[in-house]
């Protein structure tokens, strides 16, 4: 761990020392622009009433005064960069503190039907996702939640690559996030797929040439007024022979105006992000694949968003009054941009969905790769399809617990054993479960996993550990509880999957609960399921003695000294100590 804070802790000196620096630039740029500024108004005064001077002076100071601002923008993004990466690395100090909790938790992707995310807290507060998670989009994060959620065993090793390229590559990951991160959205990128899907364009191909032919003439009525071949009056009549020709598309011009405001940022900052991954030679298949998805044949596809940003910002310059005078007036800008940005959109707008999962599978599968980079002791588990062995694992953990005080595990579980884990009151049976589970997910995300040396059959997941009633849909909990079992039965049916149970049937009495655990094992048993069930129920060990695909372990609790003792250590057999009668006493609930 303090490798890991040594590194991140000398990473926020450097960017320190580059910020320091760029203020300095910034505040040595504002004071320019106003010498220029001031030079400008000194001119005017003295050249009053000499209109050519006058009007180069103006001409001259808005391309300079132009100039500097596009680069003061440009030191200013510099700055906003700098500090983001001072922000992740600062984020990775804390993390490795053990401290996430401010981090987005993904409470939103909850859902309470799905195969396993509501039984081993993948998400809310303390979940493994916001441990995980530093996602700086939000199609990203859906992305990662999306991976989290789709109980996907192909192509395992595949993903490993890809993850473990990405953990070797920290300020690659890091200049992603803060470009990433940067990038101000007014609109999703759901919003911006349907809006070029669905655009309609109202520009006549004939706009191609009018503000080309209008720009020419526009050109040479200045120079015939700087030769004194025009009156004054003829550059006010030729601004309003222009503004008349914007004006018949007025409306349809600030319509499609205010999407582009809304809309620039994601396109400018996004191309950014596809520029960092074409420059990129990755040695991963996956990350190859990702990458050809953004490959054009004749240009850069970062160079189409960019193009696509410019129009964007170029129209957006619509709002500047000086602009929409004087640019519609004399070059017909405007309509020149609209007809750009609607030519765009017929060649180029059906593919930037795909572009967009690009980058944001790269800001999702960069989390991953930051997870691995921030535990270089977990292991890839080795996969070994259609082994008989499903999960074996030594020394296992769960990465959310403090790695050093957390006692590990050995694991052996084979194709279609069923495990029954008995155990005492706080003994650990629970967290075990949880730490099977997340091993398997871990694994079918393609991430290392807290374990010492890991063997792998990937299989699917599907969990029964934390059923609540439901006052909206009038149900009881035992009738939630049928439902999720009626759940885990039908999908058994269509696909094979590692289950994990948790004192089922806890809704009904002692009697009619124990004969039907032991029917539903039965059951799972001759379905030739793998899996694992904890319970309080010691009858329901009975089972192995039957069916030897059934095995019994269990987590030891002991009184010694008139104190509670738990060594958590997962063992072969049935538990014979129970502690809810001395807990009683000890809290003095009961006599």
């Amino acid at each position: 761990m303090q490798e890991l804070i040594s590194f991140y802790t000398q990473e926020i000196s450097k960017h320190q020392d580059k910020l320091a620096r760029i203020k300095k630039q910034l505040f040595a740029s504002s004071m320019l622009r106003l010498l220029i500024f001031c030079i400008a108004i000194a001119g005017l005064y003295f050249f009053y009433g000499n209109t050519k001077i006058i009007v180069g002076i103006i001409l001259l100071t808005v391309v300079v005064f132009l100039y500097l601002v596009t680069r003061h923008g440009g030191l200013q993004k510099k700055r906003d960069k700098i500090k983001a990466l001072i922000a992740i690395n600062e984020t990775e100090v804390e993390v490795q503190k053990r401290d996430f909790y401010n981090l987005p938790d993904g409470k939103e992707y909850k859902n309470p039907l799905h195969a396993y995310s509501q039984d081993i807290d993948l998400f809310g507060r303390g979940s493994f996702y916001q441990y995980c998670n530093r996602t700086a989009l939000v199609h990203g994060s859906e992305t990662l939640a999306g991976l989290f959620l789709e109980n996907d065993i192909n192509a395992i090793k595949e993903k490993q690559g890809a993850i473990e390229e990405l953990s070797q590559m920290p300020k690659w990951r890091q200049e992603y996030s803060a470009i990433a991160s940067m990038t101000k959205t007014e609109t999703s990128v759901h919003v911006i797929e349907k809006w070029l899907g669905n655009y309609t364009p109202f520009m006549p191909k004939i706009m191609q040439y009018i503000p080309l032919v209008f720009s020419i003439l526009s050109i040479g009525v200045f120079c015939f007024y700087f030769l004194d071949k025009l009156p004054e009056s003829s550059l006010i009549i030729w601004l309003f022979v222009g503004l008349a020709i914007t004006g018949i598309y007025t409306r349809k011009i600030t319509r499609l105006g205010a999407n582009a405001s809304k809309v620039q940022n994601t396109f400018e900052q996004y191309n950014q992000l596809l520029t960092i991954i074409e420059n990129t030679e990755f040695k991963s298949l996956l990350l190859q694949e990702k990458k050809k998805q953004i490959i054009a044949e004749n240009i850069k596809t970062s160079k189409v968003l960019h193009e696509f940003s410019r129009h964007l910002g170029a129209l957006d310059q619509n709002n500047n009054v000086v602009y929409l005078l004087f640019g519609n007036g004399f070059f017909l800008r405007g309509l020149a941009t609209c007809f750009k940005i609607e030519k765009w959109i017929a060649v180029h707008g059906k593919a930037v969905e795909k572009w967009f999962q690009v980058i944001a599978f790269f800001d999702a599968y960069n989390s991953l790769g930051n997870f691995a980079f921030n535990h270089p002791k977990y292991t890839y588990p080795i996969i070994e399809d259609n082994s008989t062995t499903i999960l074996k694992a030594k020394e296992a953990g769960h990465p959310l617990l403090n790695p050093e005080s957390t006692i590990l595990n050995n694991i052996d579980i084979q194709k279609e054993q069923f495990f029954i884990i008995t155990g005492a009151n706080m003994a650990g049976k629970s967290t075990f479960l949880r730490t099977v589970s997340l091993q398997i997910v871990m694994a079918n995300l393609g991430l290392p996993v807290c374990a010492k040396e890991v063997y792998y059959s990937p299989i699917k997941l599907i969990t029964s550990m934390r059923t609540t009633d439901s006052l909206t849909d009038d149900e009881s909990y035992f009738f939630s509880e049928l439902k999720r079992l009626k759940f885990i039965v039908d999908q058994i049916q269509l696909d094979r999957y590692f289950i994990v149970l948790d004192e089922i049937l806890k809704g009904t009495n002692s009697t009619d609960k124990a004969i039907g655990s032991r029917k539903f094992i039965e059951k799972l048993v001759r379905s030739l399921s793998t899996g694992i069930i904890a319970t309080h129920d010691l009858s329901l060990c009975e089972v192995s003695k039957e069916l030897s695909q059934v095995k019994n372990y269990y987590f030891d609790a002991e009184i010694i000294n008139n104190e509670l003792h738990f060594d958590y250590k997962f063992k072969e057999g049935i538990c014979k100590n129970m502690n809810a009668s001395f807990l009683l006493k000890k809290m003095q609930i009961i006599d």
